[in-house]
Parts: structure tokens; sequence; C-alpha cells
């Protein structure tokens, strides 16, 4: 038997889905209560605001991202270095999905582009903790140059995932794949010399 949903859960799982489908702004407080199911006291008893809302909704993102890391670890448990080619390949992978809207981070980030408002700098503070791990497994791997390779790969990856959000039918995850083992082998074989 399924677990009930409580009033915050449902009203975070319909503010996630729209929130990512249609954008922050988009979407108002009226419909995530009506599609939710709760009343309004419930929804303001569960989130003063809306960007109480908005912040709940990109630390469950986070979440889920960090999640796709321990995938990651779990199916690869004997190489870091396997671990971050999986990585690079699983999220491609999820890129071509037909629900593909980019990146949740960097779309909540644009859509508030304020540096001081409290979405945008949540949204790059969670990229920035995905990242920062994603950096540990590079160090982890014993890679020379842990920042840089992470960098680059941040910017290959934002691209990737706004070519594939806007671009769909021509985005190949093979390619973004190539091009991330690429630089990882080259910070591999660095480190073999």
């Amino acid at each position: 038997m399924e677990k009930k949903l409580t009033a915050k859960e449902r009203i975070l799982r319909v503010a996630e889905q729209l929130f990512y489908r249609e954008g922050v702004r988009a979407v108002g407080i009226d419909r995530i209560i009506q599609e939710s199911g709760v009343a309004k006291a419930s929804f303001y008893r569960n989130f003063a605001t809306k960007d109480d809302l908005v912040v709940a909704y990109l630390e469950l993102h986070r979440e889920r991202v960090m999640g796709n890391i321990a995938h990651a670890r779990q199916q690869r448990p004997d190489s870091v270095l396997a671990q971050l080619r999986y990585l690079m390949e699983y999220t491609a992978d999820r890129m071509k999905l037909p629900t593909y809207r980019g990146c949740a981070f960097m779309n909540t980030a644009v859509e508030f582009p304020e540096t001081d408002h409290p979405d945008h700098v949540k949204a790059l503070d969670s990229r920035n903790e995905v990242w920062n791990h994603i950096e540990d497994m590079a160090r982890e791997a014993g890679l020379p140059k842990p920042r840089e390779l992470t960098e680059q790969l941040r910017m290959l990856w934002s691209g990737a995932a706004m070519v594939a959000y806007i671009n769909k039918e021509e985005f190949k995850p093979q390619s973004f794949s190539d091009a991330a083992n690429a630089l990882i082998d080259s910070q591999a074989a660095a480190a073999a010399k």
C-alpha cells in the first residue's frame, strides 16, 4: 500500500512538475493549490511565500542530482574514473528524455537574474554543491587538475543541457559523452605519467 502524501509533499510534487516544465515565474500559487488539492491555508502553513516553495523545489532537485552521483558510485564501485565516465553518460542519456527541459538550477537563475534574490542564490548554491562533489570525485581519482577538469566538464555539460532542451532532435548524447570522456582521459593520461 502506497503511503499517502502529506499536503506539503503534494504541493512540492505539483510545484516540481510545473516549475520544471513551464518555469517558475509562469506558475502561480493558485494553480499549485488547485492542482495539489490542498486548501489555501494549508499551502501557507507549509510555505509562507512562493520563494519558500521555490527554494524547497530547488533543494528537492539538488537531492535528486546528488542521488544520480550516488547511483554512479554504486554502478562503478571499483573506479572513481569509471564513476565519472558513467555519470557523464547517465546524464547525457537523461538529456534525451522527451520531458527534459534543461537544468533546473540554470533555468531558475536565469528567471531570477538579481544575484541577491533567494531563488537565484539557492539555484547557484545548489548547482555549485553538485559540481563540488564532482570535483571531489576527480580529486579522489588522483587526477592532477581536478578543479580545471570540473570547470571544463561544467562548461561542456551546461552547453549540452541547453542544446538538449532547445534542439532536442539534433542533440546526440554520444557526442557529449565522447567530449566529456576526452577531457577525463586527458587528465588520466597526465596522472599516469
